[in-house]
């Protein structure tokens, strides 16, 4: 079946303009976050959605754009919810998200010591498929974003690739494009400057023609709309639009 993904927001970490760039992935029974960043609880209640319309959420690395609204999310199960989330994160990322995130500010003696008294955490390996919903698999794909940090993109249903931040790899999206049947990739794109964290536009414009027809920008500035109609044929992701996959 067709899933259905709503970008919650599409902005870069230090956007003000649109939110953190966090999506919501649908199979019609299921939801998955899609990272869960100091935004999210605002750009979901701007859809009409909360917390408890999400059955589970992802994380593809350590960035308070990615994590840094999990304390409500924990704090929001279970005080207000009274369940336990599903939380898929890399096997790698499981302590720092405790020790360097998320302790400060959600330990609470004898109630909240570790992820596990709040979330339902499910470790994954990277490279390997995992099936979370009847219709949904995934898999983490390790990439180049800070040095000395993990982070991981995702392959959804072997045909979509989900940048999640990374450096520019064009021979990882051409591998998965021409080996493994890759029909829509969704790619951060910084648009000016040097790409040392991200991926630039300049460098994606750089692609084949056949990746940029199949490749929509997202995790981009607020001065997104100069560059409309410069994008060599990729298209830019809208916050709150419902996209087929």
């Amino acid at each position: 079946m067709n899933l259905e993904l709503q970008m919650i927001g599409t902005g870069s970490a230090f956007a003000k303009n649109y939110f953190n760039n966090n999506a919501l992935l649908r199979d019609g029974a299921f939801t998955l976050l899609i990272d869960c960043g100091v935004t999210a609880p605002l750009a979901l209640h701007r859809l009409g959605k909360s917390f408890e319309d999400v059955d589970a959420v992802l994380i593809t690395h350590i960035h308070a754009d990615h994590v840094g609204g999990l304390e409500e999310l924990g704090f929001k199960m279970k005080f207000t919810y009274k369940r336990k989330i599903k939380l898929y994160i890399a096997e790698t990322l499981t302590e720092i998200l405790w020790e360097h995130t998320l302790k400060g500010g959600l330990y609470q003696e004898g109630e909240i010591t570790c992820l596990e008294d709040l979330f339902e955490v499910c470790p994954l390996a990277p490279n390997k498929p995992y099936d979370i919903s009847d219709h949904i698999r995934l898999e983490l794909i390790p990439n180049r974003h800070i040095p000395g940090k993990n982070s991981y993109s995702l392959y959804i249903n072997e045909k979509l690739f989900y940048s999640s931040d990374m450096v520019f790899d064009p021979e990882l999206l051409e591998r998965l494009v021409e080996q493994r049947g890759c029909r829509m990739i969704m790619h951060d794109c910084q648009l000016e400057g040097p790409g040392n964290v991200h991926t630039t536009l300049t460098e994606l414009r750089s692609l084949p023609e056949r990746i940029r027809g199949m490749t929509y920008l997202m995790h981009y500035g607020d001065n997104k709309d100069d560059f409309v109609g410069k994008t060599a044929g990729m298209t830019f992701m809208e916050q709150g639009r419902i996209y087929t996959v």
